[in-house]
């Protein structure tokens, strides 16, 4: 699936653009600030925006969730419910940060694993992965076989599991049990930092890989 990586925020946080090259529809996923930057992006590439896929709810990845989806006149699908304290907690989020303001969001469509994403001719695949929320999803073309990870998975690393209703078992489990077996071959973004694949991780990450103990 044709896609471009914008980190944004001070965290860099890769907010990503996903779209079917035949029709130029566009997700943005986890547009978490830096909207100049998604506009021109989206001009650059000449793409057409139809929704804004959210991973989960921490501020990095959706702090400029709403104020796009106005500006572009399109809906925000996702997370899982289970994320919504996440959501509803965004003015303190912005405030424990130092960040500006941001008001408490509900998406447009909540996401679980019975639903599917359709971006033109393409359609994303839902797998819910908690552990560093309890309603983190990860995205997934399994024809293209590349996925949207957020922040489960990094090259070399996992997500952080100390903020508020992490666990740490729980997101172990969703690498190992729910992304691994979808293919050595799938090709990540992770929400930070580069690109990997599964089978890298699994053949090296020192914490979920085939070495590791836990």
């Amino acid at each position: 699936m044709p896609h471009r990586i914008l980190p944004v925020t001070p965290f860099q946080q890769n907010c990503t653009l996903l779209w079917c090259d035949a029709t130029r529809e566009t997700a943005i996923v986890d547009p978490g600030g830096d909207l100049e930057r998604i506009h021109q992006a989206i001009s650059d590439d000449r793409l057409i925006p139809t929704q804004i896929l959210l991973t989960h709810g921490h501020i990095d990845h959706v702090g400029g969730a709403a104020r796009l989806a106005r500006e572009l006149s399109v809906p925000i699908a996702g997370p899982h419910p289970d994320d919504a304290f996440l959501l509803e907690s965004l003015p303190q989020q912005s405030q424990m940060f130092g960040l500006p303001k941001v008001d408490a969001l509900t998406p447009d469509r909540w996401l679980t694993v019975d639903d599917e994403i359709r971006i033109g001719h393409r359609v994303l695949t839902i797998v819910h992965c908690p552990g560093h929320t309890p309603g983190h999803l990860v995205f997934v073309d399994l024809d293209d076989r590349l996925a949207q990870v957020g922040d489960v998975l990094f090259a070399g690393s996992i997500g952080r599991t100390d903020f508020p209703r992490g666990n740490h078992r729980d997101l172990l489990d969703s690498i190992r049990q729910r992304l691994f077996p979808l293919g050595d071959d799938i090709r990540f973004i992770p929400g930070h930092g580069p690109m990997s694949s599964f089978g890298e991780e699994r053949r090296h990450n020192p914490f979920v890989g085939d070495r590791a103990t836990y």
